[in-house]
């Protein structure tokens, strides 16, 4: 019978399903040399690859110290706030009139949301199916200004900073290494009476809100000055006090200072 208009297929009924080949997906094992097998072969290479990485940086925790500074003043006008390296494109980038001043928030916020909602939606900005260079001038183009910018600007920062002055103010000055406070005296009770303790500590150590009186230049009558007119951001009217124990308190304060009997 030849095929035609007439020929017609059907059905056997008899043919059962289980004889039916599935369409089952072919095994890696097929393609030598382009797959591998997810576990163990895959996820064991990860594993030792994070593994180095990870007795690296426990090495690195353990031969470098950790750069700890001293306690936030914000009463130190000379400190030189300094981000870390991979923030120091940004740092730069503050520097220069066109993103500080007046100009802040373009540098700020506008620059650099740019960058990160451009690094964002790259997906869809190129879609080409080219993965040669040559091939896709625009986001060639765009990536190597991006790596070029934060290059340029981390070198600029690194010359431009004064790591010397860094290095010095970042000197940890740990609380303790100092003279010992005498608490019996009289003026160290007169002294912890007052709302002075609860900004320059009990040690005389200073903190965040006011700077350590261990090692201070001033002298006794400036120190009672001080301590009733203010200086600074410390306000006038905080002492409460007899002019007796202002004295007191001012002298013992003044023993532990620079060149003071008890600062030896």
């Amino acid at each position: 019978m030849h095929r035609g208009k007439g020929m017609k297929f059907v059905t056997d009924s008899r043919v059962g399903i289980s004889n039916r080949k599935q369409n089952i997906a072919k095994d890696y094992s097929e393609y030598p040399g382009r797959t591998e097998a997810f576990w163990p072969n895959f996820l064991l290479k990860e594993w030792m690859v994070g593994s180095v990485f990870l007795i690296g940086f426990i090495a690195l925790t353990i031969v470098e110290a950790p750069p700890l500074q001293n306690i936030a003043d914000p009463t130190n006008t000379s400190y030189i706030p300094l981000p870390d390296w991979y923030f120091l494109f940004l740092y730069q980038l503050l520097k220069y009139q066109f993103a500080a001043g007046d100009w802040i928030l373009l540098g700020t916020v506008i620059l650099p949301g740019v960058a990160f909602t451009a690094l964002l939606i790259a997906p869809w900005l190129d879609q080409g199916l080219e993965r040669r260079p040559a091939k896709r001038p625009v986001a060639i183009s765009f990536m190597l200004l991006g790596v070029l910018s934060i290059f340029y600007l981390t070198w600029e920062s690194v010359q431009t900073t004064h790591w010397d002055q860094v290095h010095e103010q970042g000197i940890l000055e740990v609380p303790g290494e100092g003279p010992e406070i005498d608490t019996a005296a009289p003026g160290y009770e007169i002294y912890s009476a007052q709302s002075c303790v609860n900004c320059h500590g009990q040690n005389l150590e200073g903190g965040a809100a006011a700077p350590a009186l261990v090692g201070t230049q001033y002298t006794a009558e400036e120190i009672a000055d001080i301590a009733v007119n203010g200086v600074g951001t410390m306000p006038a009217g905080q002492w409460d006090g007899s002019d007796e124990d202002l004295q007191a308190m001012s002298e013992f304060i003044a023993s532990y200072g620079e060149g003071g009997e008890n600062n030896q």
